[in-house]
């Protein structure tokens, strides 16, 4: 059963070694994700699952490593209690391992990654099934919203992308699960907001579970909608 979730965007200039000269700018925004994955730490889960986009459908359940190699940097994240797994962490989810590094975590992590392009009854049918994997399962969700939301963001402006992104926000504050649930695949790609799909996960796992939501932080300071919620 579900029975906590943080949700967070994930830029890897979270990570202040690859932000380097940028890294003050996105504090609040680190902040934030660290306050929303210590409340997951602290839920009393006892398997947290990492989802986040990935060219492929994979999972790891035995550990998993990501690197930042990518951006320059020689950095890696492990999942917490693990081994090295079988192949790389996708770069959303060695964020969400480099964020559970941070907290200290030494619960039982796996994770599992999901095509952007994934049609949400999948999506859904696959968190109702994260959910049943221990009587108590807490959910890192990573993903960003719209990339669209200035002219120097990756996407350009699109009028369309500032309401889309405070629809999410609203059901991200509120634990809406229907709202997240009837997220547009096509609009979202168009957007270029690889979140959907792992909000959609998260939508499937918590239906029914009650929980309650609380936005922290929905800014877009590079053109990009990234927002952090907590439900409990």
């Amino acid at each position: 059963m579900l029975v906590a979730a943080a949700v967070c965007p994930c830029p890897p200039l979270l990570v202040p070694v690859v932000a380097a000269g940028a890294a003050p700018e996105l504090e609040p925004l680190r902040e934030a994700c660290r306050a929303a994955v210590g409340e997951l730490l602290a839920s009393g889960a006892e398997l947290i699952v990492v989802v986040g986009t990935g060219p492929r459908a994979e999972v790891w359940t035995e550990g998993g490593v990501g690197t930042f190699q990518r951006y320059g940097v020689e950095l890696a994240a492990r999942l917490p209690l693990g081994g090295p797994g079988e192949g790389e962490l996708t770069p959303a989810l060695t964020v969400g391992a480099w964020l559970l590094e941070q907290s200290g975590a030494t619960v039982p992590t796996h994770a599992c990654a999901v095509p952007s392009d994934t049609a949400p009854d999948r999506l859904l049918g696959l968190g109702k099934g994260l959910a049943d994997l221990a009587d108590r399962v807490g959910l890192l969700v990573m993903g960003d919203g719209s990339a669209c939301r200035s002219v120097k963001a990756p996407g350009y402006l699109d009028e369309r992308a500032e309401g889309w992104d405070a629809a999410v926000a609203a059901a991200l504050g509120s634990a809406d699960t229907e709202a997240l649930a009837a997220l547009d695949a096509g609009l979202a790609a168009e957007l270029l907001a690889e979140g959907r799909a792992p909000w959609q996960v998260l939508a499937g796992a918590a239906e029914g579970a009650g929980l309650r939501g609380r936005l922290s932080y929905d800014h877009a300071p590079y053109g990009v909608g990234y927002f952090v919620a907590s439900w409990h």
